[in-house]
């Protein structure tokens, strides 16, 4: 049986080393500042992101990897007649995945690509998954079909401390903005299907804590938790408070906290935090 090897983008939110030591390959989004561009955690990490952001005169804006980009990575990883397993951010949030599938098309190497229909950690869930069967010698279909089950099991929820960027990028109005300002509401969103619904509205950090944790309590009555994992821009201190909050709860230890990707932050800005699990 031929080999696999599995590609991902940069909004995958794992690190640098948790990549290498399953050798997972990596092609990188861009963004420009203030007409600067920047290549996803090769030319720019995520905390010089967020200084630059706050900083900049206008919204960042993120690109997908170009056609070539993913040609290129596809053809070298496929010389030696390896498949490759190609595993994205939700296409309903980005064109990356259809770029992704535009390549697969033109390359010499067999290579099946998947929307995961999520993004950071979330993505990482099944990009780790992925990465371990490939290990064990299990096929492509194989992988794709346990990728199916990974992605209805898992949760994701947002949290936003502010509606600036929302309102900057023209998706939401400024009078709502407003008036969410003045209430001090902290709108909360799951990710379902590839994109965000608003679920509720909070008026603090320990509401929503409070909420996000009741929440993981009923999505995983009866089940065994796999992984879980807190995503955040700029907002360690919030996501700390919510990892006890889940320790205390259900007793799981193995909590990621990561800060996530630009092409994140560029839509949530700062104080935003995202919690993420699977079960079995």
């Amino acid at each position: 049986m031929k080999s696999v090897k599995i590609v991902t983008d940069s909004t995958v939110d794992l690190s640098k080393e948790v990549l290498e030591e399953h050798g997972i390959e990596v092609v990188p989004l861009h963004f420009t500042i203030d007409g600067e561009a920047f290549i996803d955690r090769v030319t720019i990490t995520p905390d010089e992101f967020m200084k630059k952001m706050k900083a900049a005169k206008e919204l960042p804006k993120s690109s997908q990897p170009s056609v070539g980009e993913f040609l290129e990575v596809y053809d070298r990883l496929g010389e030696d007649g390896s498949e490759i397993l190609s595993i994205h951010m939700s296409g309903e949030l980005s064109g990356t995945v259809r770029s992704a599938q535009h390549a697969a098309t033109m390359s010499k190497a067999n290579v099946t690509v998947v929307d995961s229909q999520y993004i950071s950690f979330a993505l990482g869930f099944q990009v780790l998954e992925a990465a371990q069967l490939a290990k064990e010698g299990k096929s492509t279909a194989a992988i794709v079909s346990r990728l199916q089950d990974v992605r209805r099991h898992t949760r994701l929820y947002v949290v936003l401390d502010t509606l600036e960027n929302l309102v900057k990028g023209g998706r939401v109005g400024r009078g709502k903005a407003l008036v969410g300002s003045l209430l001090n509401i902290k709108p909360i969103a799951a990710l379902a299907d590839g994109m965000y619904t608003p679920i509720a509205n909070v008026r603090s950090y320990s509401q929503a804590i409070k909420y996000l944790t009741n929440q993981l309590i009923s999505d995983i009555a009866d089940k065994t938790v796999r992984k879980v994992a807190i995503a955040h821009v700029d907002a360690f201190a919030f996501a700390e408070r919510l990892k006890q909050s889940i320790i205390e709860a259900i007793g799981y230890q193995h909590v990621y906290i990561v800060q996530t990707t630009p092409v994140i932050s560029i839509h949530t800005g700062a104080g935003a935090i995202g919690l993420m699990y699977y079960t079995d």
